[in-house]
């Protein structure tokens, strides 16, 4: 892999390639990117029995990114497939505490994994009630499960001095299948959503998101429409009750195996069943 990617990254970066399949960029002066290997974290990871906490010192090597970064004035992005609230408990935790101690260097997260078009939020770890981060769940382009094809587009503050890198907007586009299939021209692509417009806030800052999920907690017909968009165009069932709950925990649950994190729901579906609903889920 790191002689495929040679043309593109750095060496710096490809001597950590090679040693665990991360690395840092910087994409422009001021903002860096950092791509996570997330099979350190995968509970399918059957090697992690051996050593759950950092692997590979993969979230040591990050802290000291974030600490170069912000000892310079940079903003960081990262990446990554499996979203940390769906990692093993330590090393989620363990990542959950980086995210708090660099709420102001860390301004954009973006994941993967569970196909549909979701987010889950980073809260204060005194409080867990201030939020402080959001981690981007982008759809997928295949159609596992019984989905439509999507992709996302992120809007981010430029390249000028003082920027702050953050999210501004997403939109979301997809191919739809069943339109597709009963037509004789091209498949065609079409906009879905855009995040401000489809939810109507104002920005896409932490506190937004947060006060999405309690509208989505109070309003089924706001959550009908999350629940729309989330499966890309294509529900074959509705949610409700457990479903409902397990959606909501799912999204306030930056870290895995923290019951606290759903306890403003106030539901009582026993946070045990909400664990196995998620895990039900199709995931790649």
């Amino acid at each position: 892999m790191a002689e495929e990617w040679s043309a593109w990254l750095p060496p710096q970066a490809l001597q950590t390639l090679r040693w665990g399949g991360f690395y840092s960029v910087e994409v422009q002066p001021g903002l860096r990117m950092v791509s996570l290997n997330m099979n350190f974290c995968a509970h399918e990871n059957f090697w992690l029995l051996i050593n759950s906490t950092d692997p590979a010192d993969q979230l040591q090597w990050l802290i000291g990114i974030l600490q170069e970064s912000e000892n310079n004035g940079e903003k960081v992005h990262i990446i990554g497939h499996i979203p940390p609230g769906l990692c093993m408990k330590s090393w989620s935790w363990n990542y959950y505490h980086i995210v708090n101690r660099y709420e102001s260097t860390i301004t954009g997260q973006f994941f993967g994994h569970t196909h549909l078009d979701e987010f889950q939020m980073f809260y204060d770890e005194e409080t867990l009630s201030r939020p402080l981060g959001v981690a981007f769940i982008a759809p997928s382009v295949t159609t596992y499960v019984n989905l439509n094809p999507g992709y996302r587009m992120y809007y981010v503050d430029g390249n000028y001095s003082g920027s702050s890198r953050l999210v501004l907007d997403h939109e979301t586009h997809i191919l739809n299948l069943t339109e597709a299939n009963n037509r004789t021209a091209s498949p065609r692509w079409r906009l879905l959503y855009r995040a401000r417009e489809a939810y109507g806030l104002e920005t896409l800052f932490p506190a937004d998101w947060d006060g999405l999920i309690k509208t989505f907690l109070q309003d089924d017909r706001a959550f009908k429409n999350f629940w729309y968009l989330n499966h890309k165009g294509h529900v074959s069932e509705p949610c409700k009750d457990t479903c409902k709950t397990t959606v909501l925990c799912f999204l306030r649950s930056g870290r895995s195996g923290d019951p606290q994190l759903c306890d403003s729901l106030g539901s009582a579906v026993p946070y045990g069943d909400i664990v196995k609903s998620v895990k039900l889920r199709a995931m790649c």
